[in-house]
């Protein structure tokens, strides 16, 4: 038994089968040899074994029903938390497939204001992390607006502020011209990338992205989270921009992730299982991108990462509850301001090692100041000293405040 994508209107249907023939004649001499998917005269008639998909949707979906249960029994503000540390993660990790790394004390300050939370010390966003941060929210938050051309370039305009991709220009908030050659992806470090495929040309994409938009928005009996693995592929196939594809397709998939969870709120990060399966991912694309329009291998690969991510979020939950029973504990303990951030900044997992002098720079106090914080938190219990002394001396939670 097989699924099938046939629910775009047959006219641009038709129009689409015409182009991919006559782009597959008119290739250069030496391309021909190497025939995409979105080359195919049947494009985008995608095909997959059904049967295959069942036991991977049920399973994704009975994860899913089960973590919105147990996130709705947390209450307004841990599901905050829980929602504010998935898109950290989510906006984070999505930049870094795309070997880009971004501040993440600004990436959560950025979506704590845009949620309307009450986080201390909140540290100020540049424009370029806001806009990765506004762009997810308006794809999660609104997941159920139609996807435009509009809507799009201005997700497109909001990656890229400057106008520019590094010190490269580029168009933005258009489609690509190809005015620099075919667009092709590729992975890989500067001098010894590997091209994975070659997008259609930038002639096609008014006619190719009319089609995705329209079955995009259009009712079908397809399984939501199956819409979700297939909408990623096809944009990342089209590839319409010179810069920003993978964020904007990942961000096409939570759109419809959110629509398939009946929920605005994020609690999984599929980018953050994508990043540790980086690899993999493009050696399925690859395939999926030079085989014919059955993509089975592809789903049942989006299907694996939806399932870990899902799974994971059981450790983010874990972490909230404990920062929750932390501060139940200590509600009566007389913490000052300074305290209080670094210990939610310990709790939230603080990377590298807490130095007085770290506890200075991030609280703005002096360094006798700092000492004096930390020595009220040690006779408390609360943070305990590690074993290296001097001027290298570092403090974490005591094992029994994570209990």
């Amino acid at each position: 038994m097989s699924g099938r994508i046939d629910v775009f209107a047959e006219n641009n249907a038709a129009n689409l089968r015409k182009i991919c023939g006559d782009y597959c004649v008119y290739l250069p001499h030496k391309m021909r040899r190497m025939i995409y998917i979105h080359q195919l005269k049947d494009w985008p008639r995608f095909t997959w074994n059904q049967e295959e998909l069942l036991q991977h949707v049920g399973q994704v979906r009975h994860l899913q029903g089960v973590l919105i249960g147990k996130m709705s029994a947390l209450g307004f503000v841990l599901q905050q938390d829980a929602e504010l540390e998935t898109l950290t993660s989510e906006v984070l990790k999505s930049n870094e497939i795309e070997g880009e790394f971004l501040h993440p004390e600004q990436v959560r300050s950025s979506i704590g204001r845009r949620l309307g939370m009450d986080i201390s010390a909140l540290l100020p966003a540049d424009r370029y992390v806001d806009g990765v941060v506004e762009m997810m929210l308006d794809a999660t938050h609104q997941s159920e607006k139609p996807l435009t051309t509009e809507r799009l370039f201005g997700w497109h305009a909001a990656l890229f502020p400057t106008g520019r991709s590094g010190m490269q220009k580029i168009e933005v908030g258009a489609w690509r011209s190809d005015s620099d050659g075919p667009m092709q992806v590729v992975s890989g470090p500067l001098g010894r990338e590997r091209v994975h495929f070659q997008a259609p040309a930038a002639g096609f994409l008014d006619r190719e992205m009319d089609v995705f938009i329209e079955w995009f928005n259009t009712e079908a009996a397809i399984d939501p989270v199956i819409k979700a693995g297939i909408a990623h592929l096809w944009f990342v196939t089209i590839h319409p921009f010179d810069d920003g594809n993978g964020r904007i397709a990942r961000a096409i998939a939570d759109m419809l992730l959110s629509r398939a969870d009946g929920s605005p709120r994020r609690f999984y990060s599929m980018s953050a299982e994508i990043r540790l399966q980086r690899n993999r991912y493009y050696e399925v694309l690859e395939r999926t991108q030079k085989g014919d329009l059955d993509i089975t291998e592809w789903l049942l690969w989006f299907f694996d990462c939806l399932t870990k991510a899902l799974t994971a979020t059981h450790q983010t939950l874990a972490r909230i509850l404990a920062k929750a029973r932390f501060w139940e504990q200590h509600v009566l303990t007389p913490l000052n301001e300074r305290q209080r951030l670094m210990l939610n900044k310990l709790l939230d997992g603080f990377e590298g090692n807490v130095t007085s002098s770290k506890w200075a720079k991030i609280t703005k106090c002096s360094p006798d100041t700092a000492l004096r914080d930390i020595q009220f938190l040690i006779e408390k219990k609360i943070l305990s000293k590690e074993q290296a002394g001097g001027r290298s001396t570092s403090y974490t939670l005591s094992e029994h405040q994570m209990v």
